[in-house]
């Protein structure tokens, strides 16, 4: 849910009486009045133009993301009085397309002395809970509720019946208490084998995660335990499993991926996503012991401290200094095949100092899943999905050529005033450093920088822009990559204040993000053997959704 210490967090309950009452009505009175003013402007230093942000204030970590009647929901966690860290409670967004979104009232709110930490909502087709009125399924959403005047975490749920505009807290909360002060996070989905719902739900300080079952979604029976694996520097939290396709293989053939985000220890430093590939039977998920990590990117934590079981290498979906607790969207139809997620854009050691006004945080843009075999295993492949082509103004092409000819069409087409989506593919690279650059207008520069002899794809950001803010965000992070025959392909995705690198047609994603002093920016191709070539570049100028 967070990275915060939870037991520390009571200082942020505003507790009850006729403040609370004043302060829930300006939130929802003023809610509607303010959202068509506060969206409209959107054009703050900054203000990334196609991510998702909220219209002001603090968010985190995504939440209870369903799709249900036409509408992918998103739910975030949000503090309705602040621009910092406090008030857990779940805003809410809508989208008929995973690109543009519509702003909603707070659909779950912190009272009573219980915060809305995260967790998952599923669309309860057969309606085992009881939940749903009409013959309609209800919307169930599966939270933790973090108690601030105890240390104390268990599951709680809460029903809509009107296409998620309305909720209601059930009467029999908690579903789930262990009496544990650190336990959340509920990932729920429906296991058609088995004929029972599933959920995975962390313990983070025990690097642990636990599955349950439940028929009904109000009562539940634990299955089993996953770790300590992996990276265990950090602590565990928004754990997610789900069924992956593997490329070129028929849909019947998919293994299943255990989502565990940790708080410290990922690669780049901070808080970041590990991932596992294995099998799941209904009650026990297993890794597949052919899928290991790449050499010099072994698990990040210490496993001394924990002496429970054998550690399993780290495998990371992101391998950038911002991508934190990516969830998967539930109630895709079938039919779409996809597999949908994504992940707050921030990390923990800076998150709540980052220069934006008068909201903090984005999401990266949705990303479609699959898996590619690789000579070490296993690899989560992402994509951006295909929708967020629509924003494209237009495609510029140069088809192929020398680096010289390549920079000589970049620099016709700069300055680049604004979000830009590039792809570019090279060839021959040879044993040399090859670097793409992005050059702003204000002095600026983020390279990105392709190592063939060590297998590296190295991005720095230290002279990026403004960087001062926090002594942990300027550096320089690398991801191993595979560079079959010489060949890199390489899609940067620019927005206003962030920038998602996709390598090798997805094997790689490196996310960061940029506080550049202007917003144009040029490209700039630099490499040291003369034989590398362009076999493609394109650019295209991207529309704001906020427009």
């Amino acid at each position: 849910m967070h990275s915060l210490d939870s037991r520390r967090t009571g200082c942020f309950s505003i507790g009850t009486g006729s403040r609370w009452l004043l302060a829930v009505a300006w939130v929802l009175g003023g809610w509607c009045r303010g959202q068509a003013a506060e969206t409209a402007s959107y054009q703050e230093p900054w203000r990334p133009q196609f991510h998702f942000t909220p219209a002001k204030n603090w968010m985190n970590d995504p939440n209870g993301m369903v799709y249900h009647d036409g509408e992918y929901h998103l739910f975030y966690q949000y503090n309705p009085f602040g621009d910092k860290w406090g008030h857990m409670s779940w805003g809410h967004a809508v989208s008929p397309d995973l690109v543009h979104w519509e702003h909603l009232p707070i659909a779950l709110q912190e009272e009573n002395g219980v915060m809305i930490f995260s967790g998952s909502a599923v669309v309860d087709e057969p309606n085992t809970s009881g939940f749903g009125t009409g013959g309609r399924p209800p919307l169930v959403a599966i939270y933790t509720g973090h108690h601030t005047e105890r240390p104390l975490q268990n599951q709680h749920l809460a029903y809509s019946n009107d296409r998620g505009r309305t909720w209601t807290k059930y009467s029999g909360n908690p579903v789930l208490d262990l009496g544990k002060a650190d336990f959340r996070d509920p990932k729920v989905f429906w296991h058609a084998p088995s004929d029972r719902w599933i959920m995975v739900v962390s313990l983070p300080v025990e690097r642990r995660v636990s599955l349950y079952a439940s028929p009904n979604l109000r009562e539940w029976t634990h299955l089993s335990d996953f770790g300590p694996a992996g990276a265990l520097k950090g602590i565990w939290e928004c754990p997610d499993l789900f069924p992956v396709r593997v490329e070129g293989r028929s849909a019947r053939d998919s293994r299943w991926v255990l989502i565990v985000n940790v708080g410290s220890g990922a690669p780049a430093g901070g808080s970041g996503c590990q991932y596992f590939v294995g099998t799941f039977d209904g009650r026990t998920f297993q890794t597949d012991s052919r899928t290991v990590p790449d050499p010099g990117f072994g698990p990040a934590g210490d496993s001394h401290s924990l002496s429970r079981g054998t550690v399993e290498p780290a495998l990371w979906a992101d391998w950038g200094r911002d991508f934190y607790a990516a969830v998967s969207w539930s109630g895709v139809p079938g039919r779409d095949g996809r597999q949908i997620w994504l992940g707050w854009m921030s990390n923990w050691e800076y998150a709540q100092d980052v220069p934006t006004s008068p909201w903090r945080s984005a999401m990266t843009v949705p990303r479609d899943l699959r898996l590619r075999s690789t000579p070490r295993g296993f690899r989560l492949v992402q994509e951006p999905v295909p929708e967020l082509t629509r924003l494209r103004r237009t495609v510029d092409r140069f088809r192929r050529g020398t680096v010289a000819e390549a920079n000589a069409w970049l620099a016709r087409r700069g300055p680049f005033d604004g979000p830009t989506d590039l792809t570019l593919t090279l060839k021959r690279l040879g044993t040399r450093e090859t670097t793409l650059r992005i050059l702003g207008t204000a002095g600026e520069v983020v390279t990105l920088r392709i190592v063939p002899e060590m297998g590296r794809l190295r991005l720095d950001r230290t002279r990026s822009g403004r960087t001062d803010f926090h002594a942990q965000f300027p550096g320089q992070y690398e991801a191993p990559v595979r560079l079959d025959a010489g060949t890199v392909e390489l899609r940067l995705l620019i927005d206003t204040s962030s920038l998602e690198v996709l390598a090798q047609n997805g094997e790689v994603s490196m996310t960061t993000l940029l506080f550049p002093l202007a917003t144009g920016h040029f490209f700039e191709i630099d490499t040291g053997s003369p034989e590398v070539r362009v076999e493609g570049l394109q650019t295209a100028p991207m529309r704001s959704i906020w427009r």
